[in-house]
């Protein structure tokens, strides 16, 4: 595929080549090349994430495991994280993610075109968990839904997001929405691994003229690893090299920023530091990771200009670090401990204000930096003690910059710009009020709960047995899996009270315009036929000329 190749789709409203030959096109001219109106402002337009009521306490876990005090709490920095028992599976999480979404937007189902996943939670080696999700468009007569299950460790969520923010740019983008849902349920067995499971998932609403804008330069780092991965297929477990995968994450990172700042200042013209950016969301496994991350890139900067202002001050210790070869830092304590206390302002500032909901759910995979960024809008709109301060005006115009990562290995640093109100996200998410509703669990009930999850994985022909009234209200749940393996779910009743936001009715943005269009409808809105996929416009026109 390319914009030479000899069969060349046609965009209505334009003269049809009479043969389509690459050497007859006139390259020239961007009409045979770009759709009518350029995309613009592809992003994200809402976000919803879901997690379990269940979750245990870090503090209580490392007593209950015999570790030493600090050992989660300081040591990988986790407070809390979440669980599910075997009410819940990644089909239920997630279908409770989208469905809060849509409902909480106000966004009829009729005008989603897309919907793509990202998951490593497998309980099916076909049957994709989008296909699952999909009853939720066809029971309101949506069937044509784009999109399917993407898996790579921890990066199946980003994979999703720019698969689908390219669909929204691209001229097959029939002018709907797009809905991106990332999720896990990550659990380990008895052992160091254990703390750091957790679940979430978050679904994102996708489209042109959003608020929060993926920029155009990113960069990505693709290696063959094995420091995480998951062979037994009769298990949840993975197969787990800890400090391995640390020390992959950190040269992914680093391969990625540099790329990532080559890319930039060929176009800005101008040196990339970590200045440049208002905050800085990753990837957290566990935050002590996310903080020696931030102290990774502050050493690259250092690396790439050791005469920035904020090395100024040490130059003379610092200049022993400059000419160390790239395996040589990643097991340096002494490197380490140096710029994460370099780093420190820079965390506090650009990376802490995204950390609550990593922090408090543990690792969610596909979901992490995603609840990371949601995290931060959380922050930016949470009332300030003694302030009057206008967040919304405060928060169009920043940047931030993404790094996210999946074992085996997949690694991806883009940026979002914020252009417009993101205060509906806040309010929609409402996570203070629903962190605060959990259920917290003793490590032994937790450990009962894993141990039974273990017996059930796999098998076919049971019900959960546990009690739905434990569940958030509107949360989907397992009914049964039958004897065949097929999976039935239900849902418990949302409740009167919940938060919604009128962001449906009048917010599709950017319809394409092409004169003589008809205008059709899905249901619930009009929408214009030139929104049709490219491929179904250029067969009309072919049938035409036959």
């Amino acid at each position: 595929l390319g914009t030479a190749s000899p069969l060349v789709f046609h965009l209505p409203g334009h003269s049809l080549f009479a043969n389509c030959t690459s050497a007859m096109v006139d390259r020239s001219d961007p009409v045979a090349f770009t759709t009518p109106e350029s995309p613009k402002g592809v992003g994200i337009h809402g976000m919803e994430v879901y997690f379990p009521r269940f979750a245990v306490k870090q503090s209580e876990l490392e007593k209950f495991m015999g570790a030493s005090e600090g050992k989660f709490t300081i040591g990988l920095g986790q407070q809390n994280m979440a669980f599910v028992n075997d009410l819940e599976d990644i089909n239920s999480v997630c279908m409770t993610a989208v469905a809060n979404l849509l409902e909480k937007y106000n966004v009829a189902p009729t005008d989603i075109g897309r919907l793509e996943v990202g998951t490593e939670t497998l309980i099916d080696k076909s049957k994709s968990v989008k296909t699952t999700l999909v009853q939720l468009l066809n029971e309101h007569g949506n069937f044509d839904i784009e999109g399917v299950d993407n898996i790579n460790a921890c990066y199946g969520g980003t994979a999703a997001l720019l698969n689908t923010m390219a669909w929204v740019e691209s001229s097959a983008w029939d002018g709907r929405y797009a809905v991106v849902v990332c999720g896990d349920i990550a659990v380990y067995e008895e052992g160091p691994a254990r703390p750091t499971g957790g679940c979430a998932a978050v679904a994102m609403l996708i489209g042109r003229d959003a608020p929060i804008v993926l920029q155009t330069v990113r960069s990505s780092h693709f290696e063959d690893a094995y420091d995480f991965y998951k062979p037994n297929l009769s298990s949840e477990y993975p197969t787990v090299f800890g400090q391995e995968s640390n020390v992959c994450y950190l040269r992914a990172l680093d391969g990625c920023y540099r790329r990532f700042a080559e890319k930039w200042e060929a176009t800005s013209r101008k040196r990339l530091t970590m200045d440049e950016w208002n905050h800085v969301v990753l990837h957290s496994p566990y935050n002590k990771l996310v903080k020696k991350s931030g102290a990774r890139m502050v050493y690259n900067d250092f690396i790439r200009d050791h005469g920035l202002p904020i090395f100024k001050k040490q130059e003379k210790e610092l200049a022993k670090f400059l000419h160390l070869m790239p395996e040589e830092t990643y097991d340096d304590r002494e490197l380490e401990k140096t710029f994460t206390e370099l780093a420190r302002p820079m965390y506090k500032d650009k990376v802490e204000p995204s950390v609550l909901l990593p922090q408090e759910l543990g690792n969610s995979y596909t979901a992490s930096m995603y609840t990371g960024l949601l995290s931060l809008i959380h922050n930016w709109h949470k009332p300030k003690p003694g302030a009057q301060v206008d967040t919304e005006a405060a928060s169009i115009g920043k940047k931030v910059l993404m790094f996210s990562y999946g074992s085996g290995l997949a690694a991806t640093m883009y940026s979002l710009k914020i252009t417009g109100p993101t205060g509906h996200i806040a309010a929609a998410a409402n996570l203070e009020e629903r962190l605060e509703e959990r259920k917290f669990l003793s490590p032994q009930e937790f450990t009962n709960i894993l141990t039974d999850r273990e017996t059930k994985y796999g098998k076919f022909d049971w019900t959960p047995s546990s009690d739905t009234s434990n569940l958030f209200p509107g949360t989907y749940y397992l009914k049964q899996v039958d004897s065949h393996g097929r999976r039935s779910y239900a849902r418990v009743p949302v409740s009167p009270f919940r938060r919604t936001i009128n962001y449906g009715p009048g917010a599709l943005h950017s319809r394409p315009s092409v004169p003589g269009a008809r205008a059709f409808s899905t249901g619930s809105r009009a929408f214009s036929s030139a929104a049709a996929p490219a491929a179904a416009r250029a067969l009309r026109f072919l049938m035409r000329a036959l």
